[in-house]
């Protein structure tokens, strides 16, 4: 299993929907996509439920596929609790400089989306 991790706060539908939904095309293994609780304009008044339910689709997979190409609060923390977790992360930006933080947290880091899904099909998600 796949978590999709990648920000969403503030963010149009094709900043955090369209890579979501060409990774879910590109990749061998089932997914979980936290879009599929869209809090977006709600975010005040559903802290709770926006946390614990990408906590919990974190703990249940086996991988984590890291949107690394705009810093985001919310996908830092992940990180790091998938790594608290011993999952696998899978980052990938287009970014020629990498976060220290970023570097330390990932398994891997690719330059393409296509790049880091070819990747986890081959290791197994």
């Amino acid at each position: 299993m796949v978590y999709l991790c990648g920000g969403i706060n503030g963010l149009a539908d094709k900043d955090c929907k369209d890579w979501r939904e060409e990774a879910k095309r590109l990749l061998k293994s089932d997914t979980l996509d936290p879009m599929r609780r869209d809090y977006r304009g709600q975010e005040a008044e559903s802290t709770e439920q926006i946390v614990s339910g990408d906590l919990q689709d974190i703990a249940l997979s086996s991988i984590v596929l890291v949107n690394a190409e705009r810093p985001s609060w919310g996908t830092a923390m992940e990180i790091v609790y998938a790594r608290i977790l011993h999952k696998r992360v899978v980052a990938f930006t287009s970014s020629e400089r990498i976060s220290p933080w970023l570097d330390y947290h990932a398994d891997a880091v690719f330059r393409s989306l296509d790049t880091a899904c070819a990747h986890i099909n081959r290791i197994g998600g």
